[in-house]
């Protein structure tokens, strides 16, 4: 009886010559660029792709009234109290610059009105986005996250329950609601903190520090900070959501993605803020011009 041959294992398939632009400059070859250049846009593409889909889930029926409640009463109060203690040191210091200011080109009467629309228009609606993006939204990101490496949200699919209707959209609804209100809360505090800081570090006298406010304020002003809050809610929900949905990398790549989101809502934040501002001051004319 004869022995068994031996069997050789099967070899390895042989790996690809590289392509001689790549053994030149040891970097991939032209061709193969584009897919990680056009991630960004990819990524970008998506995330506006689901601020659609949330804007039209938020027309249809049932609506979560129970999940949005919830949502809004979590947001508000991880950001109420930091948001009042934040905007009095943030009104006191453009007080305080305002007013050292004024008084050097000799027109310190009109620091009330410098300050109380610095913080109106600019301070408070910044305040509220951070507080809401670091706060909040990394919350709403971390809680997705979670939700989505155990698999939770393809059960939902699994089930025909719409993850983005179900989960998305109350907590986006709840981000967008407190940040109109936080906005109210932060431009009565600062313009309070301002006003004392004014009057009494200052010798301002407080007469002239409501008179120019009443001279230079006016009510779109006000407008212009609400839809600026309102934005910025939406858009620190949006990016919470989008991050949350889609983590890399199990437990640690929901971390990383609650350090993007937070990241990310800040770059789109004062780009926004920059757009809005400059639209605002070219279509609504100073008072008195």
């Amino acid at each position: 009886m004869t022995a068994p041959m031996p069997v050789r294992p099967p070899e390895p398939p042989e790996k690809p010559l590289p392509d001689p632009a790549e053994r030149a400059t040891g970097r991939p070859a032209a061709g193969r660029r584009p897919s990680r250049l056009l991630a960004p846009l990819r990524e970008t593409g998506k995330l506006f792709a689901l601020a659609l889909a949330v804007a039209r889930a938020v027309f249809r029926r049932p609506f979560q009234v129970r999940e949005f409640i919830e949502q809004f009463w979590f947001v508000a109060s991880v950001t109420i109290l930091p948001a009042a203690l934040v905007s009095i040191p943030f009104g006191a210091v453009i007080a305080l610059q305002v007013g050292s200011l004024t008084q050097q080109l000799g027109a310190q009467s009109f620091t009330g009105g410098a300050s109380v629309l610095a913080v109106i228009q600019q301070a408070s609606p910044l305040i509220v986005a951070l507080l809401i993006s670091g706060a909040a939204g990394s919350a709403i990101c971390a809680d997705l996250g979670s939700r989505k490496i155990r698999e939770e949200l393809d059960a939902m699919e699994v089930m025909g329950v719409s993850p983005i209707q179900r989960l998305v959209v109350p907590r986006v609804l709840a981000t967008m609601l407190v940040a109109v209100l936080l906005n109210g809360l932060i431009s009565v505090v600062g313009t309070l903190g301002g006003y004392f800081f004014n009057v009494i570090m200052q010798d301002g006298t407080p007469g002239a520090y409501l008179a120019s406010f009443s001279a230079l304020a006016q009510l779109p002003d006000l407008y212009i900070s609400e839809f600026k809050a309102l934005i910025f809610g939406f858009i620190a929900g949006i990016v919470a959501a989008y991050r949350g949905l889609n983590p890399r990398g199990g437990p640690k790549g929901v971390g990383d993605a609650v350090n993007q989101s937070v990241v990310i809502t800040f770059m789109l934040l004062f780009f926004v803020n920059m757009v809005l501002t400059a639209v605002y001051l070219q279509i609504v004319p100073a008072k008195g011009s």
